[in-house]
């Protein structure tokens, strides 16, 4: 466990900066529904980060980690990620399943053992579902990519992270086979807010709006 955090207190503050863009401000209620608690809870978990000075709390906008909190939640990210990376790569652990097995293990580990777990690896820049590992001292690189839902048909793209991770999301999309290196069709969008028809391979699929804000790509070709 990192520091003298308990597992809580990890979890809040990796969430907050998985959540985050360029550390703008995330609604206490958003953090509430991600971690599938109150937002009673949640608000009172943010008053006690506040006072441990790792968390600053604007009341009806949100909240933002500090500089110390970031570093501490790159850290967790990292060592979360770097697990993902030896359960799918040595332990042939399937791709759906290893972000939820190393949400138990990131809590069991020291930067001691982050750091031989790293070299072992041969310092891997990207868990299995493409989002990078933070570098030792708590950096982490913000990748540049744009969401599926943003984009128009006709363009073909290549998946390169799934951003959030959940354990029902990525069971989902491993059975439509989006991971990171595929290349996909934007085929049509149905109106009204409908799903993404999309090719991968030679197969469609339809997906919602919803999940693919959480698929980043980018775009390789172009039907015009």
């Amino acid at each position: 466990m990192h520091e003298s955090f308990n597992e809580s207190t990890e979890m809040y503050l990796k969430t907050i900066r998985e959540l985050s863009i360029d550390n703008d401000l995330i609604a206490i209620s958003a953090l509430a529904r991600r971690l599938e608690v109150s937002t009673v809870s949640a608000t009172e978990m943010v008053h006690r980060l506040e006072e441990h000075k790792l968390v600053e709390h604007t009341p009806y906008k949100g909240v933002q980690l500090t500089g110390i909190g970031c570093q501490h939640a790159a850290e967790i990210i990292r060592s979360h990620r770097l697990w993902e990376r030896f359960l799918a790569d040595h332990l042939n652990i399937p791709w759906a399943r290893v972000h939820e097995v190393a949400c138990r293990l990131e809590h069991a580990t020291d930067t001691k053992l982050t750091e031989a777990l790293d070299a072992f690896l041969g310092h891997p820049t990207r868990c299995p579902h493409g989002n990078p590992i933070p570098q030792a001292g708590g950096v982490l690189k913000t990748a540049v990519t744009t969401t599926l839902n943003t984009l128009k048909p006709g363009l073909t793209c290549e998946i390169i992270r799934i951003h959030p991770e959940s354990a029902l999301l990525l069971e989902y999309l491993a059975s439509h086979d989006v991971k990171p290196g595929n290349q996909l069709h934007i085929d049509e969008i149905a109106p009204f807010n409908g799903p993404i028809m999309v090719t991968i391979g030679e197969k469609p699929h339809a997906l919602g709006q919803e999940i693919a804000t959480h698929i980043f790509v980018t775009v390789i070709g172009s039907d015009a």
